[in-house]
């Protein structure tokens, strides 16, 4: 039996916390603290993604698989450290916050995706933890194993998760903060990304004027993660790594719009340096297509992190790390393009996927309104996204018909409200089509190829949840199982691409989750 091939870059090349003390408080001068994950009382191996353990040489069979992914045991050239990093939460700078919950156990250097840090999310306290018990529970973890592994198979950039163990631990969670605290079974995900930095990675430092770190931090990620700029004289080096990240998010944002994902907490903590998907909490999919709709029940009255403001949000984000790596620029002029990069390489690549959802290949004059006044049309009509699209490809380009969407509605009223107008741009839709000349197998394979027919619904999520909190992990594994080929009609899965039901409707973790979630 082989183990991974650790390479601890982080730890090795940033400055640590001098203090080993594992209790809560300010950390200054330091990229992180080492600490080790506490034990558990009995873990136990309920899920595993065998293509990320084969990514990272790991053999889920081995005997200590279970206690090396809870933090019981580890393997050689594992090294515990929890990241310190601040950040703004709904638009407020927070301070310091860091890694509370989770514990990073190094860097695998793997043959086909270069280096990988692993990292327990739910493996015990760090001086990072304000108090809290640095635990996860059953169910949030469950909802980040799958999510991670989902979004990666629906070509979104994304962390990923190599396992699921449950501690057999109890945790005690006050589930929608009402003053209803109850205890819950424990679970370790083992979330795996070529880096866990974060924007409020360099916020912190820059907040405290520690202008050495921030720098120390910047020429770090950019000579590991960002090789291709390492050589360029250094004001053409930090412009380049700024407009690299502006890019990296816009496309990520494109993504999470195209498939329709709201991640509930865009808090500049939880946005990536490498623009990827991270930290799963109260996240969402849009059923009924609905812009201002947030999975986040903290946000039910600000809305800050609904839908259809994400790009915004990105964006207000991208600002807040360029105000905190201002201190390295000789002015505004690279930072402010690095910005204007964000704002066009979204809108290219959203008008892009737009079409493709569509089926087209090509854009012309009129594809603009075309897109939005379908938009509208969602809104207006309540449909479901991920249904309307899938639907549309089967459309009779010759003869179109409202009945061939009519499966996304959860409401015949609205239905019958916007049956005209719909009827009437799925006839403008069908002369583009016409008129654009491509063969009808080529447009479906490309609409089929752009819109998911299964996406992780929160009401899914939960019956997978309910029925492991009994001891049935089989949901677990069926829906991990479909997400993998989320693009592909899986003959007797017809009830993974379903409606929402209207039991879900306003249900606790199939609609809106809190932060705990």
């Amino acid at each position: 039996m082989t183990d991974p091939r650790f390479d601890n870059a982080f730890v090795r090349e940033l400055p640590a916390d001098p203090s080993d003390l594992n209790t809560p408080r300010q950390v200054e001068g330091a990229a992180y603290s080492f600490v080790a994950p506490t034990p558990v009382a009995a873990p136990r191996l309920v899920a595993v993604s065998t293509d990320v353990a084969t990514m990272l040489g790991v053999d889920p069979a081995r005997p200590d698989f279970a206690a090396v992914f809870s933090g019981n045991a580890s393997l050689p050239g594992m090294t515990g450290y929890a990241m310190a990093y601040g950040g703004h939460q709904f638009g407020q700078w927070a301070g310091q916050l860091g890694d509370g919950r989770a514990i990073g156990l190094g860097e695998v250097l793997t043959a086909s995706h270069g280096r990988q840090e692993i990292q327990l999310k739910g493996a015990g306290r760090t001086p990072y933890s304000r108090g809290a018990d640095g635990r996860a529970v059953l169910r949030s973890s469950i909802r980040e194993f799958l999510c991670s592994e989902a979004m990666h198979h629906l070509g979104v950039p994304t962390t990923r998760a190599l396992s699921l163990v449950t501690t057999g631990d109890d945790v005690v969670r006050d589930m929608l903060y009402d003053g209803h605290p109850a205890a819950e079974p424990g679970a370790i995900v083992c979330r795996v990304a070529p880096s866990f930095i974060r924007f409020g990675s360099f916020e912190l430092p820059s907040s405290r004027n520690d202008i050495d770190l921030l720098r120390r931090l910047v020429d770090f990620t950019i000579a590991t993660h960002f090789p291709a700029i390492q050589a360029l004289p250094a004001a053409e080096r930090l412009a380049a790594f700024y407009r690299d990240v502006c890019e990296r998010t816009a496309l990520l944002m494109a993504h999470w719009m195209r498939v329709g994902f709201v991640h509930g907490v865009m808090n500049t903590d939880n946005l990536s340096i490498l623009g990827l998907t991270i930290d799963y909490g109260p996240y969402g999919w849009v059923d009924d297509f609905d812009p201002d709709w947030t999975p986040n029940t903290t946000d039910r009255r600000q809305k800050r992190y609904r839908f259809g403001h994400q790009p915004r949000i990105a964006w207000w984000n991208l600002q807040r790390l360029a105000q905190a790596l201002a201190p390295l620029f000789d002015g505004a002029e690279a930072l402010q393009a690095g910005l204007d990069h964000y704002v066009a390489t979204f809108e290219a690549t959203d008008a892009a996927f737009a079409l493709a959802k569509l089926g087209l290949l090509e854009s012309r004059p009129g594809d603009e309104a075309l897109i939005e006044d379908l938009r509208s049309l969602l809104a207006a009509g309540g449909m479901d996204m991920t249904i309307f699209y899938r639907d549309l490809s089967k459309l009779d380009i010759d003869a179109p018909h409202v009945g061939v969407v009519g499966f996304a509605f959860y409401e015949e009223a609205r239905r019958a409200a916007i049956a005209e107008p719909l009827d009437g741009w799925l006839r403008r839709y069908a002369t583009r089509v016409r008129e654009e000349g491509a063969p009808e197998g080529e447009r479906m394979a490309l609409m089929h190829a752009s819109n998911p027919r299964y996406v992780l619904r929160n009401y899914l999520a939960q019956q997978a949840i309910d029925r492991a909190e009994q001891g049935d992990d089989e949901g677990i594994h069926e829906l991990q199982d479909a997400l993998r080929r989320p693009y592909d009609d899986q003959p007797g899965r017809d009830h993974l691409a379903a409606r929402r039901p209207e039991w879900a409707r306003n249900r606790v973790g199939c609609s809106m989750l809190s932060c705990s979630s």
